[in-house]
């Protein structure tokens, strides 16, 4: 039997995906190649846009085209959210609504021994770990809640079971990832005294005292779960977890904020990401900001510009709006012409540059712990990779197996990369 994986999304969905891959390879299944159609697709969706939702409907058709004899699983947000419309596209013949179902699903196509999580993730060289689900948040722009609403967080021995495996399979970085991963814990701490809580920094606790030579990295987290316990966690295994947190802003307008209906104003925003900075030695901040919400006055934008040079973002994910059908702001008055978000997201991409080469800068002269991750094709001897402050590094003459973590010296910053101070400098 031949399978076939397509994914779009998050980090969250490529991890689901794996799950199911890992789970029905173990029973016999085998990757179908290009040339060879598959018996099996399994389609994880994503409908954070309406290009999602799309593009999600186009891979299954293109699938269907090439693969007719084929079944069709589908399963991922847009699943979730439209059911009886992917149900009607060719040739599926099942849609997972729930992502709690995923074992039962492995059962249905045979596998006895059902697994608690994966011991691989494909050709990466990093393994993203799920550790919760579910979003209770209701942030006026954002479907997400709606089709992920359920908080389940992972049992804490299953993720240091999964991590060890990782580990031991190779693995050098794993990146801690859920839909709202600050929110791990939250589910199980209800009518319990906050004595007894589980924290996302329990957990990371938790996996930095594992042995072996890996890392780890945590994905996107709110600000208001930049807690300084997770801080001091940070700042105790700072050989093991990375100085790097993705903390997501949106917007740097209070009354932009306001609309969007997060949780906080800018100056808190600012206060935790000063925090982080006073405690740990130049850690990364990156974050995501949405150029164009409606309403959105250039005086509004100007702030946002304003907190990012404040916090001194190392990068920028720029977002323009877009109307969500389903979300409040979908419906909200002054949507703003794409010409505006376009010029928005120019201005604010420049300016991220400019961030990124000052913070690219301070970092020459301190040691970086980097994970190798390919060769350069068009420069024999030249390897690229990704330091623990998620700045990329280009190595010369390195002999390092890809997948290996080695130790620079940051010598040089320019063209978006950072470069050894010399070959004496990296630990190979």
């Amino acid at each position: 039997m031949k399978l076939k994986t397509v994914t779009l999304g998050c980090k969250v969905n490529q991890y689901e995906t794996e799950y199911l891959r890992e789970g029905l390879l173990g029973i016999g299944y085998e990757e179908a190649t290009e040339e060879t159609p598959a018996d099996l697709c399994i389609v994880n969706t994503c409908t954070v846009t309406s290009e999602g939702d799309s593009k999600s409907r186009q891979i299954i058709r293109r699938l269907s085209r090439e693969n007719p004899s084929s079944k069709i699983v589908v399963m991922g947000c847009y699943a979730t959210r439209a059911p009886e419309e992917v149900a009607a596209l060719p040739n599926v013949t099942e849609v997972l609504t729930d992502k709690r179902e995923l074992p039962d699903l492995l059962g249905r196509f045979g596998v006895t021994d059902v697994p608690t999580g994966i011991s691989g993730f494909g050709r990466r060289h990093r393994a993203y770990v799920k550790v919760q689900d579910g979003c209770m948040l209701r942030c006026s722009f954002c479907i997400i809640p709606h089709v992920r609403p359920q908080l389940t967080s992972r049992p804490m021995q299953h993720i240091l079971d999964e991590v060890r495996r990782l580990v031991d399979n190779g693995y050098r970085e794993v990146v801690l990832t859920g839909i709202h991963l600050g929110h791990y814990g939250v589910d199980w701490n209800r009518n319990l005294p906050k004595t007894e809580w589980t924290r996302l920094s329990h957990l990371i606790q938790a996996i930095a005292a594992l042995p072996g030579d890996f890392r780890v990295r945590l994905s996107s987290i709110e600000a208001t779960e930049v807690t300084r316990d997770l801080i001091e966690v940070m700042q105790d295994h700072g050989d093991r977890v990375c100085p790097h947190l993705h903390i997501s802003m949106q917007s740097g307008s209070d009354s932009v904020l306001r609309r969007m209906r997060r949780r906080w104003g800018s100056r808190r925003f600012i206060d935790r990401c000063e925090m982080l900075k006073e405690k740990l030695d130049l850690p990364a901040i990156t974050t995501d900001i949405i150029v164009g919400f409606p309403g959105e006055t250039d005086a509004e934008f100007s702030e946002t510009c304003d907190v990012a040079r404040q916090v001194g973002f190392s990068k920028i994910h720029i977002f323009p709006f877009s109307a969500r059908r389903g979300t409040p702001a979908a419906d909200m008055p002054h949507q703003l012409p794409k010409k505006v978000k376009q010029e928005r997201g120019r201005e604010l991409s420049a300016l991220e540059s400019e961030l990124q080469a000052e913070y690219f800068q301070s970092l020459i002269g301190k040691q970086l712990r980097v994970l190798v991750e390919s060769r350069l094709e068009n420069r024999p001897g030249f390897s690229v990779g990704t330091s623990c402050r998620y700045t990329p590094v280009e190595l010369s003459n390195t002999t390092a197996d890809i997948g290996e973590l080695v130790d620079i010296v940051a010598g040089e910053a320019s063209e978006g990369h950072i470069r050894p101070a010399d070959k004496k400098s990296a630990k190979y």
